[in-house]
């Protein structure tokens, strides 16, 4: 082989082997990213994931963090003055997506960018709450699905009467600033739901951590029986340390989540965040493959579990009546 061969051959097997090398590692800037922007903590073992199941879901339409998929996770540990600023680290990082979970989160998401898809999990009513046009046609850049039912919250006391014979009064503990537009009626909504059960309900608001041992002892003074918390990003946030003031104010509570009942409530009855987690992710696939979110329909939930925490009820001294139990889907002892 003579020189000028020799040359050529090794610039070959260094341009294959550099190909190779190129071939082999992950090409980042291809990779599509998805900000995940939260109102509440980063998870731990006393504070489950609550983006679990959209992790599951993004697994089961064969996507992997890391090897085709980045996600970005923002939380505000909450505190909503900082979803501003988080919402803007996500649209300079160039998301392509964002899964915004609770009104708070949506309303910094939607004030951040008009272009950028988000797939919101929040909300009762998207057309009276300004995000969209309509339920089959949202419109703009934002669809997903609605989280919160007024209409539950009579179904909620009623399974609250039914585990506390002889109830009587209760507190319908609620943030009313995360309820936006629909909040004066949903209020109105719920006192009247209480009334048609023959029930006294006292409306208590808080807007954070710091009002809930006041709110407490205004629910004690009005001598309450129950405790129905409306589950809005607050709530979820702060689950456990109202799970624990509801126990020591001898308050059997109810709420919509599950993860409330996993956290001490006596007892939740809604949507399952993680299914919801697991639908959401579909509408990122479908973004991801070039669908528009203003042509892809907000869904509503239609199956919603009761879960009962026996520990919390022995807790509290109560002894639930069996047929409230049948009804369970689950119950955590």
């Amino acid at each position: 082989m003579n020189r000028r061969r020799l040359v050529i051959s090794i610039a070959a097997a260094n341009l294959g082997g550099g190909a190779a090398m190129l071939r082999a590692q992950p090409i980042s800037a291809a990779m599509p990213r998805i900000g995940v922007l939260s109102f509440g903590t980063a998870p731990s073992g006393a504070n489950p994931d609550p983006s679990a199941g959209f992790r599951q879901g993004l697994r089961e339409l064969g996507y992997a963090e890391g090897r085709n998929l980045v996600l970005e996770y923002r939380y505000a540990d909450g505190r909503s003055d900082r979803l501003a600023t988080l919402a803007a680290e996500l649209i300079q990082l160039k998301v392509d997506v964002i899964l915004a979970g609770g009104p708070a989160t949506l309303q910094a998401a939607r004030n951040a960018t008009s272009a950028i898809p988000i797939v919101a999990l929040g909300g009762s009513d998207p057309v009276g709450e300004g995000w969209a046009q309509s339920l089959a046609r949202p419109g703009g850049n934002v669809t997903g699905l609605t989280v919160t039912f007024p209409e539950l919250g009579p179904k909620r006391l009623e399974i609250l009467s039914q585990a506390v014979p002889g109830l009587a009064r209760v507190v319908i503990l609620l943030a009313p600033a995360e309820l936006g537009l629909n909040g004066p009626s949903m209020k109105s909504m719920e006192e009247a739901g209480a009334r048609a059960l023959g029930l006294q309900a006292q409306l208590l608001e808080v807007s954070g951590p710091g009002d809930f041992e006041a709110a407490f002892k205004r629910a004690a003074q009005g001598r309450a029986q129950g405790l129905y918390a409306i589950s809005t990003n607050t709530i979820v946030t702060y689950r456990s340390r109202l799970a624990e003031l509801s126990v020591s104010y001898r308050l059997p509570s109810v709420s919509g989540f599950p993860l409330l009942a996993e956290a001490g409530f006596l007892m939740s009855y809604g949507a399952d965040l993680d299914a919801l987690g697991r639908r959401a992710a579909t509408y990122v696939d479908k973004i991801l493959k070039g669908a528009r979110p203003g042509d892809l329909p907000i869904e509503r939930p239609t199956e919603f579990e009761l879960v009962i925490n026996l520990k919390t009820a022995r807790s509290l001294g109560i002894t639930l009546p069996q047929a409230v139990l049948l009804r369970a889907n689950r119950v955590i002892e």
